[in-house]
């Protein structure tokens, strides 16, 4: 089958979706639509992936440059005459694969597009509704982005739920010492790994907020903060005014190899997002046998057992972050019990190797489904 997959950008999980295509025998097109950050280091992809070069793919596009892009995205169909076009997130490289006229079309949701991109404004509500009326095939993570899909009129029988997941051979707990051991910290310290971006819509600035009080309360609690972001100001100089730098360490990116040893210096990982379909990064923690505090949203709730796997506490919630912090403090004996049933469910439910067959049998729903 010759496949023709448009993404907005090359992220890690493009990665993983165009290498795990690439192994089957499918002749594989890759198409970008946009470089978002030029300085990323990135990771090679199969030789076998033939990537297009054309005018997107060089720096963030610009609603201005959707004609000139659109008319050359039909030059290429036109030339490669895919079988597939495999198209997402929905209103940006899953739009303009819907206006070239190709049929069919598989759509990947990348969980923000139904979130928050689809009720933006006028414009992307229209974008929304035109991509998924001429969607063969939607690609989602979750159960709770299928059902906003539905809502927004999509056919439940034409949704294929696909949780991306997580290598459970890097991320597991048989990891060598976590990174705790070279910033001296020992069995003495309780330590939170925070692992999403510093950005609104990952609650960072709140998570910071209940740090201070948890750690003004408990003198052994430890932060690994990982990542940047837009807020990285504010959250510097919450940490500065309240006295707490010295127990952070700020990591910055961090690679997927050296990722592991993070999680298995924690204690436990919090993500105090607002929105979320299936966190890969709380896939992560789970692997890695870390146990949770996370926020109570519909995505989170699809994964995660209060006092099973961890706990939730209420979404934007400070107070009630704080409270949770304390709470697993107060518990720390139980973490271990805890930390091997989130690797139970990881097992189950996040082995990429297993999970990446349904993204490749997707391909397969179009054949003869389509106008």
């Amino acid at each position: 089958m010759k496949i023709l997959y448009f993404s907005r950008d090359y992220t890690t999980h493009d990665h993983r979706f165009l290498t795990a295509i690439a192994t089957r025998e499918h002749e594989v097109y890759y198409l970008r639509l946009e470089n978002r950050n030029p300085h990323r280091d990135e990771q090679p992809l199969p030789s076998s992936v033939n990537i297009i070069d054309w005018a997107g793919g060089k720096s963030p596009a610009k609603l201005a440059d959707s004609f000139k892009l659109l008319n050359q995205l039909k030059k290429i169909i036109q030339k490669i005459n895919p079988d597939i076009i495999h198209a997402g997130p929905i209103q940006s490289a899953g739009l303009l694969a819907v206006l070239s006229g190709f049929r069919p079309i598989i759509t990947m949701s990348w969980a923000y597009d139904l979130l928050f991109d689809a009720k933006k404004n006028s414009f992307y509500r229209w974008a929304t509704k035109k991509t998924l009326m001429n969607t063969d095939v939607l690609i989602v993570d979750s159960e709770h982005i299928g059902q906003l899909a539905v809502k927004r009129g999509f056919p439940s029988k034409k949704i294929v739920k696909f949780p991306w997941g997580i290598d459970l051979d890097l991320f597991s707990p048989d990891q060598e010492d976590g990174i705790g051991v070279d910033l001296g910290w020992n069995e003495n310290h309780f330590v939170l790994l925070h692992n999403r971006a510093w950005e609104p819509i990952y609650g960072v600035e709140m998570f910071v907020e209940a740090f201070v009080k948890a750690a003004k309360k408990h003198s052994e609690l430890r932060l690994l903060l990982l990542g940047d972001g837009s807020m990285a100001p504010l959250i510097r100089e919450t940490l500065e005014k309240s006295g707490v730098m010295d127990k952070v360490y700020f990591a910055g990116q961090v690679n997927q190899v050296e990722l592991p040893r993070y999680y298995q210096s924690a204690d436990l990982y919090i993500s105090a997002s607002h929105s979320d379909g299936s966190s890969v990064s709380l896939m992560e923690a789970l692997g890695c046998g870390t146990p949770v505090l996370i926020s109570d949203i519909p995505g989170n709730k699809e994964w995660v057992s209060a006092g099973e796997q961890g706990w939730f506490f209420k979404d934007g919630n400070v107070e009630d972050l704080s409270a949770g912090i304390s709470l697993a403090i107060e518990n720390k004996d139980h973490l271990n019990k805890m930390g091997l049933k989130a690797r139970e469910l990881a097992e189950k439910r996040a082995d990429w190797h297993k999970n990446s067959e349904i993204l490749l049998q997707s391909y397969d729903l179009t054949q003869g489904n389509y106008a």
